[in-house]
């Protein structure tokens, strides 16, 4: 491989299982706020956003200090569920094994992600995957997806062009900012969005496995040839 490529991974649902987590601590902070009970597939839903405009989504008729209240409430709760010692979040089936294939292929590897960068230090010490992202765009430096600023921000990290970077995620935020930073999007079946979402936002290629990311990316990259 001649020059740098840089592969940006989405993190809730894309290489790790949260969901339950999220739903959980969404949950704890409406029972805050008395707001009621979401129902889980709302907040499976708006995985992916910002956390202030993930509440703007399940809670679209509250005030914008109502929306930072959750959000606020909603941190609390995440932050004392990962003291219990039962937390997980789970790496999907595959993801080290396809980030040491990467690696040893010459990709840089790079995370955009809703998270707060607590939760992103938080995950990777947990996994034991410190040092292995050289460009880290959380939500506390960039606004919400689809805002293409994650990528543009993780381009400029790296000193690369849009068709030097391919962004891959589990919902169609992940692949309407790839489309507005002009990176290749690969989509991922096992997240919290279809099939078709995924398609209808941008999705070059969606994978059921890992098991051929290297051999997708380097395609969608112009470094081999499809099939």
């Amino acid at each position: 491989m001649s020059h740098l490529r840089l592969a940006v991974f989405d993190v809730d649902g894309t290489l790790v299982d949260s969901q339950h987590n999220i739903v959980s601590a969404m949950t704890e902070a409406w029972t805050n706020l008395n707001l009621g009970i979401p129902r889980p597939e709302q907040v499976r839903r708006i995985i992916g956003l910002s956390l202030v405009e993930a509440c703007g989504v399940l809670l679209p008729w509250a005030t914008p200090s109502v929306h930072r209240a959750v959000a606020e409430s909603y941190k609390e709760a995440f932050r004392a569920m990962r003291l219990l010692p039962d937390t997980m979040e789970p790496l999907f089936p595959g993801t080290r094994e396809a980030l040491d294939r990467l690696e040893a292929d010459g990709w840089l590897l790079g995370l955009a992600t809703g998270k707060s960068r607590r939760g992103v230090d938080s995950m990777l010490e947990g996994h034991g995957l410190k040092g292995r992202f050289v460009t880290i765009q959380t939500a506390d430096d960039n606004p919400s997806k689809p805002d293409p600023s994650m990528l543009r921000r993780a381009a400029a990290d790296c000193g690369l062009e849009p068709n030097e970077i391919v962004m891959i995620g589990d919902t169609a935020y992940d692949m309407a900012m790839a489309a507005a930073a002009r990176t290749a999007a690969v989509g991922v079946s096992w997240g919290y969005h279809s099939l078709d979402e995924l398609n209808k936002a941008g999705a070059q290629v969606v994978l059921d496995t890992f098991d051929n990311l290297t051999d997708v990316l380097d395609a969608l990259t112009g470094d081999k040839e499809c099939g």
